[in-house]
Formats: C-alpha cells, structure tokens, sequence
C-alpha cells in the first residue's frame, strides 16, 4: 500500500450525495478520478510535445489510435484527445 496524506476537500453538497449512493469509500473513489485526471493530463502534454517534435496527428494515425483505444467499433467516435 502506498503512503497517503491526509487532507480536507470541499465539494458541493450536491456532489457529496451523489458520490455515497455510488460507494462507501469516497476517499477511494476520489483517489482514483486525481489518479485518472493526472494521467489525462500527463498524456496531454505528451501528445502536445510529440506534434511540437514531429507535426499533427495524420488522419489515419488518429484513426489507428482510435481503433487501438476504443476498439473497431469506437474507431469513428470523435473524441477531444489532446
């Protein structure tokens, strides 16, 4: 287990009600959006600095990518990756 750091975080009392109907661990829960939110971003960044290196994204490399994410069937959603 890691180490962990505790902290005190306000959110609206509309957000509070919905997170308990969907788990008894909010700390938990919250740990994992942080998590997933710092790997969006990470990921951003690299994105960013691959096309500074390199240039856009080809058509058909994003389509690859898509594929490769989402599957066949996900491969035409457009998404905002970047």
């Amino acid at each position: 287990m890691s180490a962990t750091t505790r902290i005190t975080v306000t959110l609206p009392t509309e957000q509070v009600t919905e997170l308990r109907k969907l788990t008894d661990n909010i700390s938990g829960y919250v740990a994992e959006a942080v998590a997933r939110q710092i790997r969006h971003q990470l990921i951003g960044e690299d994105l960013r600095r691959h096309q500074e290196d390199h240039g856009a994204f080809a058509e058909e490399e994003l389509s690859e990518a898509r594929s490769k994410i989402f599957g066949a069937t996900g491969s035409t959603r457009q998404t905002g990756v970047a």
